[in-house]
């Protein structure tokens, strides 16, 4: 998506680590309006379907998930970075190790909130090893549900999370992918 790959290139900052903030627009103060654009993309790709539920893991994906979800109008629903006091103790558990945190820990959703009958679309930031979206792909399986796709907002390509993704049966669209990046060289894609 050129919108987006322009936006990258304006506005994303890279950092030592591999890490491409993207913090002004995407996933700490948010552009509404440009995620909109975001959001319409993956209604198109995924026009059809019969998504039920977007389904993402806190924090990041879930300004990206909302503004999407209006497009297929259904709900939507977060895996939280471990339980808390306001959530059913009733609820689907898996583990996924954070790239970006670089430590494991634990998401849950209530089962109240899916169910074998959802089609779910996983939305997220960011597409590096998969892990995230593994463990919430692991949560819908224990629920029973359908997963339609993936879609990752942007995709670092050569740390083969789709790869990993697709080996495990899910179809992934990504809006902006990656090459390669550096400090001195920014960002190529692909």
């Amino acid at each position: 998506m050129k919108l987006l790959e322009e936006r990258i290139k304006k506005d994303g900052i890279i950092s030592e680590g591999d890490i491409l903030s993207v913090s002004s627009f995407l996933n700490h103060q948010m552009d509404v309006e440009f995620l909109c654009e975001l959001g319409k993309e993956f209604e198109r790709l995924y026009h059809g379907e019969g998504v039920t539920k977007i389904l993402t893991i806190e924090a990041s994906g879930i300004g990206i998930a909302c503004l999407t979800a209006q497009y297929f109008k259904v709900p939507v629903l977060f895996a939280k970075k471990g339980r808390t006091d306001n959530i059913s103790t009733d609820v689907y558990a898996s583990r996924v190790y954070s790239y970006t945190h670089k430590r494991e820990y634990s998401v849950v959703v209530s089962k109240e909130f899916l169910r074998p009958e959802d089609k779910i679309l996983i939305i997220d930031d960011f597409l590096a090893t998969g892990n995230a979206v593994l463990a919430l792909a692991e949560l819908c399986r224990t629920a029973g549900c359908e997963i339609v796709g993936v879609g990752t907002v942007i995709e670092k390509t050569y740390q083969l999370g789709r790869k990993t993704l697709e080996d495990n049966g899910l179809r992934v669209e990504s809006l902006a992918r990656i090459k390669k990046m550096s400090v001195e060289n920014g960002v190529e894609f692909c």
